[in-house]
């Protein structure tokens, strides 16, 4: 099938729904051959805690060879065949011109995952986003349905990169030990019902799920050539969606520096390789920083569920535009023009970098884990561990984060 031009009305998989389906796995692959089969069987062989197997009647899979020129179709046709059991549909498909990018292999897969899910399951059908070079946990399924059903809009699960490469492996230490810490601090500083610690920090493509309510009144995935993720996840953010980051919901994802997009996790790695051989450290938000954002963000927080009309809000508004360094008015219209708080909140951000604020000070990844480090232990708080041993499946060395 060649699709020349991006349609999101395409309808690609036309098998049967069956009436039980809540969730609808969708895969983009592109030459995934030595990795498809891996990423199939950890997904069919789902099972709850206590190693009972998941109904296959509630899932399905819906795989979008996009552009291949290896086998990675044929062994989706072949595993169809060997597990007649197993809702695995597949489709090949030559994405042309502007449009032969993940961006478009994505938001087909969860277009057409959508369309499947609102005839049996409705709004709260789940769409459930991962990749071919990915597998996931035995309980992924589970977890993905425990957390939506305590009425979560969106479960970005935890991505554990396997076989880090040696030169790149203390930034990526260092960078999710901060942004562990920064998540840490955000749960005590501005909390939030919806994603109580613990919790994580990602919500990515190998590891997305996604109610079809929230799918749809997001705007949808963009079809974007890279990091169609990353700006679906900050759409997501301007409605307000409840979005839990589950230490639960767990896949396991290759390190290969050579990847199919033009900026995704393996030039993220190339990048840590290039700092370690000049002697190079990441520049990241200082403790400092973090507090004051944490703390405005949590005071405009409670003056944006407020009638700010009242005397002493309208003080306390203006002493947060003195402190934001922002114009009281322009303030308060932005307060007031946002249905959505985080859609108000990403301008704030926004203003404060643009004006280079006072309070938003860069330093050494190194030195701001140690200040966190040194401030829960003075707040007498739990601190995150730096490293942590993910559980891992058989055959599987262990992942050090």
């Amino acid at each position: 099938m060649i699709v020349p031009l991006f349609d999101k009305n395409k309808i690609l998989f036309t098998t049967p729904i069956n009436p039980l389906l809540r969730l609808s796995i969708v895969i983009p692959v592109k030459n995934e051959a030595d990795c498809i089969q891996d990423t199939l069987d950890a997904i069919r062989n789902q099972c709850n805690p206590s190693g009972n197997k998941i109904d296959h009647n509630i899932f399905e899979v819906l795989v979008l060879a996009n552009n291949c020129t290896d086998q990675t179709f044929e062994i989706c046709e072949a595993y169809q065949i060997a597990y007649p059991e197993f809702s695995l549909h597949v489709v090949p498909i030559t994405l042309e011109g502007e449009t032969a990018h993940i961006g478009t292999a994505r938001r087909l897969l969860m277009d057409n995952a959508y369309q499947r899910l609102m005839q049996v399951a409705g709004d709260r059908g789940i769409i459930v986003s991962t990749d071919g070079d990915s597998q996931a946990d035995p309980t992924w399924i589970y977890h993905i349905l425990a957390e939506m059903d305590n009425g979560v809009d969106v479960v970005g699960g935890r991505i554990l990169p396997r076989d880090t490469p040696l030169q790149s492996k203390l930034h990526h230490l260092r960078d999710v030990t901060y942004r562990l810490f920064t998540s840490r601090l955000e749960s005590l500083l501005d909390p939030c019902a919806a994603n109580p610690w613990p919790r994580h920090f990602q919500c990515y493509g190998p590891s997305l799920a996604v109610t079809c309510e929230i799918y749809d009144r997001s705007g949808r995935l963009p079809a974007i050539p890279y990091l169609e993720d990353e700006e679906f996840r900050k759409r997501l953010k301007r409605i307000d969606a409840k979005i839990r980051h589950s230490p639960n919901v767990k896949i396991y994802t290759s390190s290969r520096l050579n990847g199919r997009v033009e900026f995704g996790f393996s030039v993220q790695l190339k990048q840590w390789q290039d700092m370690s051989t000049k002697g190079e450290q990441q520049l990241v938000e200082s403790l400092d920083t973090l507090i004051f954002k944490l703390n405005v963000k949590n005071s405009l927080r409670k003056l944006w569920a407020s009638s700010t009309s009242c005397p002493v809000l309208q003080a306390e508004l203006k002493s947060m535009a003195k402190a934001l360094a922002i114009d009281f008015q322009t303030l308060t219209t932005a307060l007031h023009d946002n249905q959505y708080f985080e859609s108000f909140w990403e301008q704030i951000e926004d203003h404060l970098l643009s004006t280079s604020h006072a309070k938003i000070i860069m330093e050494p990844v190194s030195k701001v884990i140690s200040s966190v480090r040194q401030y829960f232990s003075k707040s007498f708080a739990k601190p995150v561990p730096s490293t942590i041993t993910a559980n891992k499946p058989a055959g599987m060395q262990s992942i050090a984060i």
